[in-house]
């Protein structure tokens, strides 16, 4: 089926749900730093999620120069990841300080990660709607 979940298509509508799931989370991450940024003490949060799934994907290509186990307790290179568990992980930044007040929020920063994310969402909003009509065209 062409369009089954298992399928190259499917496979592709399904990253983007999981990247415009990412990037709203991303989204309220940022607004909550931006919100925080005159709290003594605060600590920014950061989202990762793009690094994990391409480390995802990457563990699907056939490896090229496979681990030779020649003992149980060997253990391969190349561990498989479904890239369907990769999910979007919030980390809080404790190592830096900015201010005095030990608060580490740089509003540029946070404004040009927030126009950033904004210009992702955009690009994968875009996306899933051309591939709805190819969809579409096929259909009718």
């Amino acid at each position: 089926m062409i369009f089954g979940v298992d399928s190259d298509f499917g496979k592709k509508m399904k990253l983007v749900e999981m990247a415009l799931d990412a990037n709203a989370i991303r989204r309220e991450v940022i607004a909550d730093n931006i919100a925080n940024v005159n709290v003594p003490f605060f600590k920014r949060s950061e989202v990762s999620f793009e690094s994990q799934l391409t480390r995802a994907l990457a563990s699907e290509q056939k490896d090229e120069f496979p681990t030779l186990m020649t003992n149980e307790r060997h253990m391969s290179f190349n561990q498989y990841i479904d890239y369907k568990s990769v999910t979007p992980k919030i980390s809080v930044e404790y190592d830096s300080n900015y201010r005095n007040d030990k608060n580490n929020v740089d509003i540029d920063k946070e404004m040009i990660d927030s126009t950033k994310n904004s210009m992702q969402y955009n690009a994968l909003m875009e996306i899933y709607n051309r591939n709805l009509k190819i969809v579409d065209f096929v259909i009718r």
